[in-house]
């Protein structure tokens, strides 16, 4: 039986969404092994003078839990 935690982050990146999402997935993958999908619930852009200055993302990482058998 696979057991499947989920922890939320949230990551920003002054490049893109597609670069904030993988630093989430990059930062979680030092300490959780097992990751198995991320989903984006929330996007946003900081916004300065009339410019995106930086994307965020509220990421929810699900990964699989090993047990002792």
């Amino acid at each position: 039986m696979s057991i499947v935690k989920v922890i939320e982050l949230i990551s920003i990146s002054e490049e893109s969404i597609e670069d904030a999402i993988h630093k989430a997935v990059q930062e979680a993958s030092k300490t959780l092994m097992n990751i198995d999908s991320v989903n984006v619930s929330n996007i946003k852009a900081h916004v300065n003078d009339q410019g995106i200055t930086s994307y965020g993302v509220n990421c929810k990482v699900s990964f699989r839990l090993e047990g002792k058998t």
